[in-house]
């Protein structure tokens, strides 16, 4: 299968850090764009400069740290922003405006084709300026597509460089998005971008198929972060792109270390059962599962956890089987007969079954009972 043809734009530190409560330090941005470019992430979006002065020193500080990415910020439609975003020496400038009825009849209050046409001349001014322009559509997903379909054309007419459909309320399925994508793609001649929300917990499973539809620039945040139930996870994009699209370039090895730097930044922690970085994404109990995994690890992960840079972990519990039991003995040293190895796997099971944690000092207790009996 041919591969995927995509780039990533983060936008972590610009919709990740719309999360509420979030908010990061000009050196927390910088330490974690330093992290996305040595994983080879194309475009990172650097922040919001008219959002007040901190943050557009905090943009110019990233656009000038001399990283391989190219440095996008957001702007809305107005020559405030766009000239705010000028000053910061970025590489592209990201112009949004909405395009659904609802929003364009409670946000602007004015008819839809002259709130096009005033943006169209941000575009241009942009243009005019010798920066990249992504024109961008907000609440895309909800908007009539002829209309849709003239904001692209008359984007493309006034040079702009990429066209972004924004799913912004999350509200469509996979399905959904294949269709309304392929469409856009067919029909429209400069590479579309694909920016999905969480709200259904379809974000991952919507950029993944625009892929597959043809869109070009996906767009993640660390961890899925973002406003409400958050955006498209890098982590889990990139691991799809890896294994699905074909898309072997980027260094995923550092993706649970920028994980937990986005987790101790934001305050934001990742739950147990995520995928790619959650604690338990490469941890087992299950004995069968185990058993097998001793043979091959293939049989029950479908990508090593060395790809993500992190490791397997076996639990002991409820769950666990006989080969569970002595590869975790074997790991710490000890060897045990038959009726003590019988034994200590009756008990680690009684802790299980009593949601009572085991950890390595507490096994370690229970092969000395085994071995030397209760003490006097």
């Amino acid at each position: 299968m041919k591969p995927w043809n995509i780039e990533i734009c983060d936008v972590t530190l610009r919709d990740g850090e719309q999360t509420p409560g979030v908010s990061f330090s000009c050196e927390e941005k910088a330490r974690i764009a330093a992290v996305l470019d040595i994983i080879g992430i194309e475009v990172i979006e650097a922040g919001f400069p008219a959002v007040s002065a901190y943050e557009k020193h905090c943009v110019r500080n990233i656009a000038h740290l001399g990283i391989n990415a190219r440095v996008c910020c957001l702007a809305r439609a107005r020559k405030v922003d766009v000239d705010a975003a000028i000053d910061c020496d970025v590489d592209m400038v990201s112009v949004f405006i909405a395009t659904s009825d609802l929003h364009i009849r409670h946000k602007y209050h004015k008819p839809r084709e002259q709130v096009l046409e005033e943006a169209l001349t941000m575009v241009d001014y942009v243009h005019d300026h010798g920066l990249q322009v992504r024109f961008a559509a907000e609440d895309a997903s909800r908007t009539d597509l002829s209309f849709l379909l003239e904001v692209y054309r008359k984007g493309e007419e006034h040079g702009a460089d990429l066209l972004s459909f924004a799913d912004t309320v999350g509200c469509l399925t996979p399905l959904e998005m294949y269709h309304t994508m392929t469409e856009l793609v067919s029909a429209l001649h400069k590479p579309l971008c694909a920016h999905c929300h969480n709200d259904m917990g379809c974000a991952t499973a919507n950029t993944i198929v625009a892929a597959e539809a043809g869109a070009f620039q996906l767009h993640t945040t660390v961890n899925g972060i973002g406003e409400r139930a958050g955006n498209a996870a890098l982590e889990e994009v990139l691991v799809a792109a890896h294994m699905k699209g074909g898309v072997t370039r980027y260094n995923l090895s550092h993706l649970m270390s920028l994980s937990k730097m986005v987790a101790q930044y934001s305050g934001i922690q990742v739950d147990r059962i995520k995928p790619v970085v959650g604690a338990h994404a490469f941890r087992h109990e299950s004995g069968i599962h185990i058993a097998a995994i001793l043979e091959d690890p293939a049989t029950y992960e479908y990508f090593p956890p060395s790809l993500v840079g992190t490791e397997r972990r076996f639990v002991l519990g409820k769950h666990t089987g006989r080969k569970a039991l002595e590869y975790e003995l074997d790991r710490l040293g000890y060897h045990l007969d038959e009726p003590q190895l019988c034994k200590v796997l009756e008990m680690v099971k009684d802790r299980g079954e009593k949601k009572v944690d085991l950890t390595d000092e507490s096994l370690i207790d229970m092969i000395k009972l085994v071995r030397e009996g209760p003490p006097l």
